[in-house]
């Protein structure tokens, strides 16, 4: 029995922020941020929206009422939590219509999480081969205005509808993971900004990859050249780019299919910027749209949540894969955004919530979106449809 990925959605906010235009604000180079990062737009969130309405809209795509009548498991993958004790799915579960007969839990280990709750929900319908799991990976990567680490940040979410018989991809149960406690990220529960030692959190990166990807070639036998495509976990596309080239082959053909497919993987996540959990899902369905993958094709997935947290696994392209998801829907969310100077990101950026209890509204008539939040009263997140 194939068991994987049956659907997938994506939303970002309608704000977005032109790298160039940052460069310029910063006195960079924007080549620096283009070529350097791999970055060329980085979405902006405003007010009304947060992990929650993000988590909804994306799932928002692809949930129809057969759906909701076979999905009693409800992961939400997220660093980005808005309470230390409800989880987000909960919310979700209502804005979506969901039975309330499901479980609803929320998964953290940094950008690993999603590949956490995805292995945990492909289990789940193994033993329930009727039901069905949906997997929300949401987050607002932060790391502060005039940082290092300002020029990776982004926002947005990857929904995945888990199913026997799947659409897109069946997942196989060949997978090697690795877990050191490694200081290279983290974001205390005081901050809502993350602290982030570039420089080695890159290394560790790659070194997570080289042992995984060790591993799983011994353990499997496996080779390179098994693959039609291989995706990583994209904090910054240029970071995939360089994982992907410590195995390129020497097979010329076989490199230039992996170097092809990859630039397809991160075409989308250069327009979004950092998604943390949701950035490698983001490459797969970048992939899934805008590649030349036929049935059957074999891919390589690369998980990374700093702290530190990998995974290597694999995946088989379905031969239907292209109903699993509405690239229209996508390419018209992302064509659509408002660009907005820096000024006015910068503004963005610190218009938060207040966190003494007081109340607050926002401006929900000025966002598309169909989930957005109206603000806070009595300390409690006001969601709505509209």
């Amino acid at each position: 029995m194939n068991i994987g990925i049956d659907k997938m959605g994506f939303y970002t906010p309608h704000l977005v922020l032109d790298m160039t235009d940052l460069a310029h604000a910063r006195g960079d180079d924007p080549d620096k941020y283009h070529i350097g990062i791999g970055q060329s737009e980085m979405a902006v969130v405003p007010p009304t929206q947060d992990v929650v309405t993000m988590a909804a809209n994306a799932a928002n795509q692809i949930i129809d009422e057969s759906d909701k009548q076979a999905i009693d498991l409800i992961l939400f993958a997220t660093e980005s939590g808005i309470d230390n004790s409800k989880s987000g799915a909960v919310y979700v579960q209502r804005l979506l219509g969901l039975t309330e007969h499901t479980r609803a839990i929320e998964v953290k280990q940094a950008c690993y999480s999603a590949t956490a709750a995805l292995q945990l929900a492909k289990d789940y319908v193994a033993a329930h081969p009727q039901r069905k799991a949906l997997v929300l990976a949401s987050d607002i990567a932060r790391y502060g205005l005039h940082t290092p680490g300002e020029i990776t940040q982004g926002a947005g979410a990857v929904a995945m509808v888990v199913s026997a018989d799947p659409q897109i991809l069946a997942i196989s149960d060949q997978s090697t993971y690795l877990t050191q406690d490694v200081m290279d990220f983290w974001r205390p529960v005081y901050a809502t900004e993350a602290r982030v030692d570039g420089h080695f959190s890159a290394n560790i990166y790659v070194d997570f990859f080289t042992n995984v990807w060790t591993r799983f070639k011994k353990t499997y036998d496996a080779d390179v050249t098994d693959f039609d495509a291989m995706l990583f976990h994209l904090p910054f596309s240029k970071m995939g780019l360089k994982a992907l080239r410590t195995i390129l082959p020497t097979d010329e053909t076989v490199a230039s299919r992996l170097t092809e497919n990859f630039e397809s993987a991160r075409l989308w996540n250069r327009h979004v910027g950092n998604l943390y959990t949701g950035s490698l899902y983001l490459s797969l369905l970048s992939l899934l749209a805008n590649g030349t993958l036929s049935a059957n094709a074999q891919l390589g997935l690369f998980s990374y949540g700093s702290g530190a947290e990998g995974e290597f696994y694999t995946a088989t392209v379905q031969p239907n894969y292209r109903n699993g998801f509405n690239r229209a829907k996508i390419e018209s969310l992302l064509n659509a955004r408002q660009r907005v100077s820096v000024a006015e990101y910068e503004q963005l950026f610190n218009d938060q919530l207040p966190t003494n209890g007081s109340t607050k509204k926002t401006n929900i008539a000025a966002d598309p979106a169909r989930f957005v939040l109206a603000g806070i009263d009595n300390e409690q997140r006001q969601y709505q449809a509209h």
